[in-house]
């Protein structure tokens, strides 16, 4: 009787799995070294089956929004389908801000249909243009400082009693008040007219108090005319500058 193998092993299928394990290790080692050699040279290996990640879209900037502030508020509160501020600076660009705010309201019904409640209508007065902010009692008891700090010489050369802009048969701002014009006004200016009224050392802010008391109708004391021209085209309002 042979011996066979030893306790009964198999030898030979052992020589066949050990054939198998050395091809096995030898791919894996040889997958390894590929990987390397992709490393080295800078490339990655993708998935086909890998679900690819698009790029991210740029993210549109966010415009621009002015901050809000009360003082501003009547602004957006006026009616209109149109918006326009006119910057009045001087006595003379008063007389042409009163001609071209009536020239907008005139063309606009005959041209476009427009009524004047459809346009929101403010003339800024500032600077020189500051005293025909105030109404006629104003005028008639400051009238020569009113004057002078605007620069306005009556032409008959009397020292003025009423606002020049609003007297007459047909008082002109009035005239527009009446088709829902809004007038911003120079504080700034209006302290240092109070200054000019009260005198050196005497007490200008019960002056500015006054004076703040007795504008024209629908006017809006505001920190600076300037002020209030930028931020009335903040809120949507055409500027023409009048002089």
């Amino acid at each position: 009787m042979g011996l066979g193998p030893p306790f009964g092993y198999d030898f030979s299928r052992h020589g066949v799995h050990m054939k198998k394990t050395k091809l096995d290790r030898r791919a894996w080692m040889s997958g390894v070294g590929a990987a390397a050699a992709g490393v080295a040279l800078g490339t990655t290996r993708v998935d086909a089956d890998a679900a690819v990640t698009p790029p991210q879209a740029a993210q549109p900037a966010t415009p621009f929004q002015p901050a809000r502030h009360a003082q501003d508020e009547w602004f957006d509160k006026l009616p209109g389908k149109h918006r326009v501020i006119l910057d009045v600076t001087s006595a003379e660009g008063s007389t042409w801000g009163i001609a071209y705010a009536t020239n907008i309201y005139n063309a606009s019904r005959t041209g476009y249909q427009i009524e004047n409640v459809d346009l929101a209508m403010v003339l800024c007065l500032r600077h020189s243009a500051t005293s025909f902010a105030f109404n006629n009692a104003m005028w008639a008891k400051y009238g020569k400082q009113l004057a002078e700090g605007s620069e306005y010489k009556d032409p008959t050369g009397a020292e003025p009693k009423a606002n020049p802009r609003n007297t007459g048969e047909r008082p002109a701002l009035d005239g527009l008040i009446k088709r829902g014009a809004h007038f911003a006004v120079c504080g700034l200016a209006t302290r240092r007219l109070a200054g000019m009224i009260a005198g050196r050392g005497n007490d200008s802010e019960a002056v500015l108090k006054e004076l703040s008391e007795n504008t024209i109708a629908n006017a809006h004391i505001m920190a600076a005319g300037v002020v209030a021209v930028t931020r009335a085209q903040e809120y949507g309002y055409s500027l023409l500058h009048v002089g």
